[in-house]
């Protein structure tokens, strides 16, 4: 009997992915805002397009989940903004006095 390890591999590497973009979101609206939003936009897209063009099933399936953690963290970013108002998380004092 042979083992399959593809369905750990893909599930440890999105469980990293997904923990990964929880702290991008964080610093992307402390220095930039919610106009960051566009950052994660075009990373999901050249994410995409990337998945559709890599030859390797491994590899395209993983490009597929950064590029829908990026789609996904376009929303965190405004509800971030939220939580920053809240007081949950620190606000950038150097981003205000602009």
């Amino acid at each position: 009997m042979e083992l399959n390890f593809f369905g750990l591999i893909i599930g440890v590497a999105t469980f990293l992915i997904i923990g990964l973009f929880h702290p991008l979101v964080i610093k992307a609206e402390y220095y930039l805002g919610v106009k960051s939003w566009w950052l994660f936009l075009l990373a999901g897209i050249v994410s995409c397009a990337a998945s559709l063009l890599v030859a390797d099933t491994i590899l395209s399936i993983l490009l597929g989940v950064v590029a829908f953690s990026s789609f996904w963290s376009i929303g965190e970013v405004f509800e971030q903004r939220k939580r920053v108002q809240k007081g949950w998380f620190p606000k950038n004092p150097k981003r205000d006095e602009k």
